[in-house]
C-alpha cells in the first residue's frame, strides 16, 4: 500500500519560512519523480516544484528563487523549503510521486501566510 504523508504546514507571517516534508512508503522511492503541488480555495491544483530520480529540479515561476525542493532517498523523504512566503502562497500543499503510468498523492497539508 502506497502512502505519502506530508507534514510541516502551518500559519506563518509574510516573509517567513516553512519546511514541508513528505515521507513515502510502499514505493521504490529513489526511482520516482517527486513533486509538490498546491491548491488554493476555488482554484485548480498547480505545480509548485518537482525533483526527478536524478535530482533534476523544476519550479513554477511564482516560487523560483524562494522555494527549494530536495530529496533524501535514504529516508524516502522529499522536502520543500519555502522562504519569503507571501499571502498568495496560502494553499493546501500536496506531495506527489510519479513514474510512468503510476501517480500517487498525499492527503495535503495546509499552509497559511497571514499577519
Amino acid at each position: 500500500q502506497v502512502q505519502l504523508v506530508e507534514s510541516g504546514g502551518g500559519l506563518v507571517q509574510p516573509g517567513g519560512s516553512l519546511r514541508l516534508s513528505c515521507s513515502a512508503s510502499g514505493i521504490t522511492f529513489s526511482i520516482y519523480t517527486m513533486g509538490w503541488y498546491r491548491q488554493a480555495p476555488g482554484k485548480q491544483r498547480d505545480l509548485v516544484a518537482t525533483i526527478t530520480s536524478l535530482s533534476s529540479t523544476n519550479y513554477a515561476d511564482s516560487v523560483k528563487g524562494r522555494f527549494t525542493v530536495s530529496r533524501d532517498n535514504a529516508k524516502n523523504t522529499v522536502y520543500l523549503q519555502m522562504n519569503g512566503l507571501k499571502p498568495e502562497d496560502t494553499a493546501v500543499y500536496y506531495c506527489n510521486a510519479a513514474r510512468l503510468q503510476k501517480n500517487y498523492w498525499g492527503q495535503g497539508t495546509q499552509v497559511t501566510v497571514s499577519s
